[in-house]
């Protein structure tokens, strides 16, 4: 149907995913008429008050999205969840729901000192930061993925799920730490603030994952562990050649790395392939020690403690007890040198 407008027109239908305005028909050359004439004939669908679809099929969701931000108007943009889901935050298989994810609302921000009436199937915010907050280029309108991250922690239930949002950003590779952590400077209320920026430090570069960030924040900081290589790129030989890996913390100086799952359970079809990197690391002089959730949310000091042992077998005198009763051992004093009487 979009062949049957104006040039001009049909390539912003085209553009649109299809949606275009009653204001963008009428400027284009159309008159009220003819848009009425062809919801009435089943030719265009009307999706919501002066919002058409230039065709009668069922509408996708991305179609739906552009519907809903056309209809808020001027300085509108998509936000939160659907902010991240069109800047891949978030996958398919996460926007899962029983009714599938065509029913999931729509999020939409609009400026601070605008009022709209409720449109179906979205949820509104305001911001008076709406014009810093929206991407110069990604269409359709929607929020940087640093707003689009701050707007998530925002809403966050926990602190873990707020450091979920972050991580995932970075170790999607969105954003980095320094655009989170300008972004946060330009809001004058945020929650989680202190938690976030303690995330975003220099030391905590390279964090990918909420465990991660737990391992660095209960486990390395407090018990004074040294500092870590994140994401420690290497290269492991295999048979005719070798691949590049990643090592989620790497004591560098000690040849210690630690891998940290998160995963509830550990599929069979990950043992071997674990099994392979650790002993290929080991060829190389590594040794691996590996953590999981519970380990690092539940027991940090005795993860702290046994990281601590292992390091001190290649010569760390460093590391302290956090607390009354924690088992990281006492630091080793350097030997002093032997002296003639």
């Amino acid at each position: 149907m979009a062949s049957e407008l104006p040039a001009e027109l049909g390539e912003l239908a085209w553009l649109q995913r299809g949606v275009l305005t009653s204001s963008q028909a009428i400027a284009g050359g159309m008159t009220k008429d003819m848009l009425r004439s062809r919801v009435r004939h089943g030719r265009w669908q009307r999706l919501h008050t002066g919002v058409y679809l230039v065709f009668s099929g069922e509408p996708d969701r991305l179609t739906r999205q552009w519907a809903a931000v056309l209809r808020a108007g001027p300085g509108a943009m998509l936000s939160f969840q659907t902010a991240a889901e069109l800047a891949r935050l978030v996958g398919p298989a996460e926007l899962e729901t029983p009714a599938g994810p065509d029913e999931l609302p729509i999020h939409i921000t609009v400026p601070g000192n605008r009022r709209i009436s409720r449109i179906q199937g979205t949820v509104l915010h305001w911001s008076d930061r709406a014009t810093q907050a929206m991407h110069p280029a990604r269409t359709p309108p929607q929020t940087r993925v640093e707003e689009t991250v701050l707007d998530l922690v925002s809403v966050a239930r926990t602190i873990d799920d707020a450091y979920g949002w972050v991580t995932r950003a970075v170790g999607r590779r969105l954003t980095t730490e320094a655009r989170l952590r300008e972004a946060m400077e330009l809001r004058g209320r945020l929650r989680w603030r202190r938690e976030l920026t303690e995330a975003l430090a220099a030391d905590a570069a390279g964090v990918h994952s909420v465990l991660e960030h737990r391992y660095l924040r209960d486990v390395e900081r407090p018990h004074r562990l040294p500092r870590a290589v994140r994401q420690a790129r290497a290269r492991v030989r295999i048979p005719g050649g070798g691949r590049i890996e990643y090592r989620d913390v790497l004591y560098e100086a000690y040849l210690v790395a630690v891998e940290l799952d998160g995963r509830a359970a550990h599929p069979a079809d990950r043992r071997w392939p674990d099994i392979h990197r650790d002993n290929a690391a080991a060829a190389t002089g590594v040794i691996t020690l590996r953590y999981g959730w519970l380990d690092v949310t539940q027991h940090p000091c005795r993860v702290a403690a046994q990281v601590a042992e292992v390091l001190r077998l290649r010569g760390y005198t460093g590391g302290r007890a956090c607390s009354a009763g924690c088992p990281v051992p006492v630091p080793v004093a350097p030997a002093q040198p032997h002296r003639a009487s």
